[in-house]
C-alpha cells in the first residue's frame, strides 16, 4: 500500500445524488498565442435539470485571478481556439441575435467569435449542417473546420435546399453504399464530413454580412474524414494534414494521412502502411514537420503498438521517436522550437506529462503525482506546460507546470469551482499473478472502514479493454459507492494499459485467462485486509468490464450481486452486430469467440444479475443484453428470479443525462442493498 490521501468531510456531494449531478465538470483547455489567457469550459446543470450546458471560462496562468465566466447561453459552447489578433472562437447552437428568421430549436452549430478587447460574441460562419473540430493557423489566422454535407450537394445553399425537402417530407432514410453505416451512437450518413476552409476570422470584409467565407476544401469523399478524424494546418495556413479514412477489402477500412494544399484542394498521401494506422497529426511550429501516432495494427496474436513519429510535411523517411518507450501516447503538443514534444501517457496507475527529445529520444517524467493529465497547452516561450490534471480522488482542474524540469508536483490554477470533499481515502492494492507478474489496483475506502468496523468490497472491472484506472470518472464514480459505506476496488489486470506492451499481451485474445485471473488475484488481496469484509462483495464491470463481469458470473459465485453494464454476451452474435465489424474480425479468431464467450457459461450461473444497456448502443449493441436477459431467465424457471434489468431505451453507450445517471446509481444501489445487505427489494420511486 501506497500514496494514501485522507478523506475531507463526513459529508459530501457523493451523498446526495442531485448535489453530485450539479457539481461543475471541466474539460478542454486553449491557450492564447501570447500566453497571456486559458480558456477551459464548465459544463453544469440547465435550469431543469435535464441536461448539461457548458460555459467557457478564463482562466489565469500566472493564477493571481479568479477564473471569469466568458459566455453564457442555454444552448452552451465548445471548441475554444484562440486567433493570431486574441479573438476567442467557440462553436455553438445559440441563437443569431442578427438573424431574419426566428429561433430555430434545430438549429446547427455555427461558429462564433468573441473578440480580444471584450464586447458581444458574433456569428462568423454557418453551414447547414453545422460545424466542428475548428483548427486556427497561427500565423496566418486561416480556420479549418469540418461540416457535415450531404453528397450531391455543391454549396451551402444547395446542401440547405437538400436538408428542407428531405425535412418536409419526413424522410429518414439512408441509402448506404460502403461500411461502416453506425458508430458508437449515431448513424452515418446519409450526410459525412467535409473540410473547409476561411481567412482570418480578423479580416471578414470581402463579405457583404462580415460573415467567413467557407471554401470547401475535399468535396463529398464518403467517410475519409471520419468522425473520429483529426486534422492540423501550417502556421501561414498553406497545407492542412489530416487523418484520411481509405476502405480495404471484406469492409475493413485503415487510417493514412492526407496533405492538401488549401489554394488548390490538391491532395497527396504523407503516410500510408498497410501495417499501420496513423492518426492525431500535429504540425511542427516551424511548418517542417508533422508528428503522429502510428499504431501497428492488431492481429489475433499480436496488441499492435503505438508510438509517436515525425515526418518531413513535404514527403520524405519517417522518424520514430523514443522507440524503445514502452508506453503509448493518448496527446501531445510540439514544445515552441520544435524541438521536443510535450506527450500524455498511461503509466503505472497514472497518467503523467512527459517531455520527449525529438532528436534523442530522451523522455523525461515532468509530472510524479498519481495525476492524470490531458490537454497540455505550451506557453510561446517555452516555459511551461498547462494541462487538466485528474486522478482517481480529484476531478479535473488548470495546473501549470515547467516545461523542462523533472519530477515536478503540479501548481493548482484558480479554477472555476472547488474540488468537492470526498467521503473517504483512497490506497492502493498489490500482489502477484499466478505468472509472477506484479498486479496493483487503488483501493477507495469509507471513513472508518478499520478492522474494527471492515467495508463490503465492489470490485469494479474497468472497460477498453485496453484501459487503465487512473483518472477521474463522472460516470463510474467510485465515491458514490463509498458514500454508501462500500470499498471499490479498481484493479488493472492483464490488457491494461501502462504497465508495457508485454503485460497487454498476457491477456490478448484469451479475455478469460489472464484477465480473469489477475482480477480475482487482486481482489483476493483487497479482502485479506482487515478493514475489508470478505464475506460482502459485489462485482461490477461496464463495455469490456460488463464482459468481465458476465465472465465472473459463469466462473464463480463468490460474489453476492453483479452488475453487468453495457456488456458482451455472446461473442459470436456480438461481432456482426457491432458498428466495427472489421476491427472484431481483425482481433479475434472464430476459435477465440467460442472459447471465451460468455454465454456458454449461463447454466452455472448463481449469483443475482443487474443487467443495464443503452437502447442507442452501437459499439455494444442492445441485442446482447437481450439476449442475456433471455438466456438468464431461460435458465432461471422464468419467475420470481433473482435477477434485474435496467433498460434506458434513448440512452447510448454510457448513461449521459444526469436525471438517468440518477436513476442508474439509485437501481445499482437498490440491488446492492438486497444481494450485499439482504435488505428488501426496493424499486427507485421515479421507476414506480
Amino acid at each position: 500500500m501506497s500514496e494514501e490521501t485522507a478523506g475531507a468531510a463526513s459529508t459530501s456531494p457523493f451523498h446526495d445524488l442531485d448535489a453530485y449531478v450539479a457539481l461543475p465538470r471541466l474539460s478542454g483547455l486553449a491557450l492564447s498565442l501570447d500566453g497571456a489567457r486559458l480558456v477551459t469550459g464548465v459544463s453544469t446543470l440547465n435550469p431543469k435539470r435535464t441536461k448539461y450546458v457548458t460555459a467557457l471560462w478564463e482562466v489565469d496562468p500566472t493564477g493571481e485571478r479568479p477564473a471569469r465566466r466568458l459566455t453564457r447561453s442555454a444552448k452552451g459552447e465548445s471548441g475554444a481556439r484562440f486567433t493570431p489578433d486574441g479573438s476567442l472562437l467557440f462553436v455553438s447552437a445559440r441563437p443569431d441575435p442578427d438573424a431574419e428568421e426566428p429561433d430555430d430549436e434545430e438549429a446547427p452549430a455555427a461558429l462564433w467569435s468573441l473578440p480580444a478587447g471584450g464586447g458581444e460574441a458574433e456569428v462568423v460562419a454557418t453551414r447547414p449542417g453545422g460545424v466542428e473540430g475548428v483548427v486556427v493557423a497561427r500565423g496566418s489566422g486561416a480556420v479549418v473546420l469540418a461540416s457535415k454535407t450531404l453528397p450531391s450537394s455543391d454549396s451551402a445553399e444547395d446542401d440547405e435546399q437538400r436538408r428542407k425537402e428531405r425535412k418536409d417530407h419526413k424522410v429518414a432514410a439512408i441509402l448506404q453504399e460502403s461500411y461502416p453505416v453506425r458508430w458508437w451512437d449515431h448513424d452515418l450518413g446519409p450526410d459525412s464530413r467535409r473540410l473547409l476552409i476561411g481567412a482570418s476570422t480578423s479580416d471578414r470584409s470581402t463579405d457583404p454580412d462580415g460573415s467567413l467565407e467557407l471554401r470547401d476544401l475535399t468535396g463529398h469523399v464518403g467517410h475519409a474524414v471520419h468522425d473520429e478524424a483529426e486534422w492540423d494546418v501550417t502556421p501561414d495556413g498553406v497545407v492542412v494534414v489530416t487523418a484520411w479514412t481509405v476502405p480495404e477489402p471484406g469492409g475493413s477500412e485503415r487510417e493514412t494521412l492526407m496533405v492538401i494544399d488549401a489554394s488548390s484542394g490538391e491532395r497527396r498521401v504523407l503516410a500510408d502502411d498497410g501495417d499501420y494506422e496513423f492518426t492525431h497529426p500535429r504540425v511542427s511550429p516551424d511548418g517542417a514537420s508533422v508528428a503522429c501516432i502510428r499504431v501497428l495494427r492488431t492481429s489475433p496474436d499480436s496488441p499492435g503498438d503505438s508510438q509517436l513519429v515525425v515526418l518531413p510535411i513535404g514527403g520524405g523517411a519517417l522518424s520514430e521517436v523514443a522507440p524503445d518507450w514502452d508506453r503509448w501516447p493518448t496527446s501531445f503538443v510540439w514544445t515552441p522550437d520544435s524541438a521536443a514534444l510535450i506527450v500524455t501517457a498511461d503509466d503505472g496507475g497514472r497518467a503523467p506529462l512527459f517531455r520527449v527529445d525529438v532528436a534523442t529520444g530522451a523522455v523525461t517524467a515532468l509530472s510524479v503525482d498519481h495525476g492524470s493529465y490531458s490537454d497540455p497547452q505550451v506557453s510561446p516561450d517555452g516555459a511551461y506546460v498547462y494541462a487538466l490534471r485528474a486522478a482517481v480522488d480529484a476531478p479535473p482542474a488548470p495546473v501549470r507546470l515547467e516545461a523542462a524540469a523533472p519530477g515536478q508536483q503540479p501548481a493548482f490554477l484558480p479554477a472555476p469551482g472547488a474540488a468537492p470533499a470526498l467521503p473517504g481515502r483512497l490506497t492502493q492494492v498489490t500482489t502477484t499473478a499466478t505468472d509472477g507478474t506484479p498486479l496493483r489496483g487503488w483501493l477507495a475506502l469509507p471513513e472508518g472502514a478499520d478492522e474494527a468496523s471492515p467495508a463490503p468490497l465492489l470490485l469494479w472491472i474497468h472497460g477498453g479493454p485496453l484501459g487503465s484506472w487512473n483518472s477521474w470518472s463522472w460516470r463510474w464514480n467510485p465515491w458514490l459507492a463509498v458514500a454508501q459505506g462500500y470499498a471499490v476496488l479498481l484493479p488493472d489486470p492483464a490488457l491494461s494499459t501502462g504497465y508495457g506492451l508485454d503485460f497487454i499481451r498476457r491477456g490478448w485474445g484469451r479475455w478469460g485467462e489472464a484477465p480473469y485471473r489477475d482480477t480475482m488475484a487482486v481482489t483476493d488481496a483487497a479482502v485479506a485486509r482487515p478493514d475489508i469484509d470478505g464475506s460482502r462483495t459485489a462485482a461490477m464491470g461496464g463495455s469490456f468490464g460488463g464482459y468481465m463481469a458476465n465472465w465472473v458470473a459463469g466462473h464463480t459465485d463468490r460474489f453476492r450481486g453483479i452488475v453487468t453494464h453495457a456488456s458482451l454476451w455472446a461473442l459470436d452474435q456480438f461481432g456482426p452486430t457491432t458498428d466495427a465489424y472489421f476491427y472484431w474480425r481483425r482481433e479475434m479468431t472464430p476459435e477465440m469467440s467460442t472459447a471465451y464467450s460468455p454465454h456458454r457459461f449461463v447454466r452455472e450461473i448463481r449469483t443475482p444479475m443487474l443487467v443495464i444497456h443503452g437502447d442507442r448502443d452501437y459499439r455494444v449493441p442492445i441485442g446482447e443484453a437481450l439476449r442475456l436477459w433471455a438466456e438468464l431467465t431461460e435458465h432461471d424457471g422464468g419467475e420470481g428470479i433473482p435477477h434485474k434489468f435496467l433498460y434506458f431505451p434513448d440512452e447510448n453507450h454510457w448513461i449521459l443525462t444526469p436525471q438517468h445517471a440518477k436513476v442508474w446509481y439509485e437501481t445499482v444501489f437498490a440491488f446492492l442493498a438486497t444481494t450485499v445487505h439482504d435488505q428488501p427489494w426496493q424499486v427507485p420511486d421515479i421507476l414506480r
